[in-house]
């Protein structure tokens, strides 16, 4: 029996035959598969957003997949949960809660952990390994522990008995408590992540800076920043996201008038539940502003993770 090669004018033999048709195989049962997860992954959501725009009977009786069979659309659900049918009950308000929530703390942590992280890779000073070892062990205990004491602090302050270690803040119920409760939770995440991508930046680069003068600040804002903006945008997505999403630290540190639009989700479906075809609607629009951060950020966003998972 013949050997299955392809054989070239000047006597070479390629891959056998069966092993190219065995890769092509596997390659495109690979796209396949990836298909389908995709379509599994996205097939909800997608009845979500059909849901979002179907009649509160519509909803409530019959399957999404129905729409197609017997289209019935309205825009009732959005009006509503955005303030034009709704009165005091819509969602605008807190949407711009948790902007206010959002930005800052997610602005500060990234900002802080980039700090953090070029201390640990590019400063020597006594027990550095041993800090940072500290510092991403904390990714490991539970931010439930932390809460009460937390909140005592920002509550009371910090006493033991008649001597205060720590004066009462005033942060009862303010955003500045939620900007700091968040930066406090999210550091350790932040200067493990920024910390492997800062450390693998080229070391001549920094030793050059150094041989001309420049100080530390000099070398991270005008050589360290301007570097790691993939990192800095990868984790930005990762803050932005788990902090406008977050609701524990919310309801905990903020309170009143100053919850985010994922407290309000637990409001729409009513005492009993019997109004849970708003959150469809209500769903979209918040998703609506941590998709327009990721997609302006997605360039960044895979290049960024990978060189803070595997460098350091």
């Amino acid at each position: 029996m013949s050997d299955p090669t392809v054989k070239t004018g000047a006597g070479l033999k390629m891959e056998p035959m069966g092993k190219s048709v065995t890769a092509a195989l596997g390659t495109r049962l690979g796209r396949y598969a990836v298909y389908a997860v995709a379509l599994l992954w996205t097939l909800p959501t997608f009845g979500i957003l059909v849901s979002s725009f179907r009649p509160e009977r519509d909803v409530k009786t019959t399957g999404w997949w129905t729409f197609f069979t017997n289209p019935n659309f309205t825009l009732s659900n959005y009006d509503y949960v955005l303030g034009s049918a709704g009165g005091g009950d819509n969602l605008a308000k807190f949407i711009l809660n948790s902007f206010k929530i959002t930005v800052p703390a997610a602005l500060i942590s990234v900002f802080i952990g980039a700090l953090a992280a070029y201390a640990f890779s590019w400063m020597e000073f006594k027990g550095r390994d041993w800090l940072f070892v500290t510092v991403t062990a904390m990714l490991v205990v539970p931010l439930q522990m932390a809460l009460i004491p937390l909140s005592q602090l920002f509550n009371r302050g910090a006493h033991i008995g008649s001597i205060t270690i720590f004066p009462d803040p005033g942060l009862t119920n303010t955003y500045a408590a939620l900007w700091i409760a968040h930066t406090c939770f999210g550091l350790p995440f932040c200067i493990f992540l920024l910390k492997n991508f800062i450390s693998g930046l080229p070391r001549e680069i920094i030793e050059s800076a150094r041989v001309d003068g420049a100080g530390h600040l000099t070398i991270f804002r005008k050589l360290v920043l301007p570097l790691s903006v993939p990192a800095l945008a990868s984790l930005g997505i990762f803050q932005f996201v788990y902090i406008w999403n977050d609701l524990l630290i919310a309801r905990i540190f903020g309170g009143g008038d100053k919850l985010p639009v994922v407290a309000k989700l637990l409001e729409l479906s009513g005492s009993r539940g019997e109004s849970w075809h708003l959150l469809t609607s209500a769903a979209f629009v918040s998703m609506f502003f941590p998709l327009i951060v990721f997609f302006s950020l997605q360039r960044y966003f895979v290049r960024g993770l990978l060189a803070g998972a595997v460098k350091g």
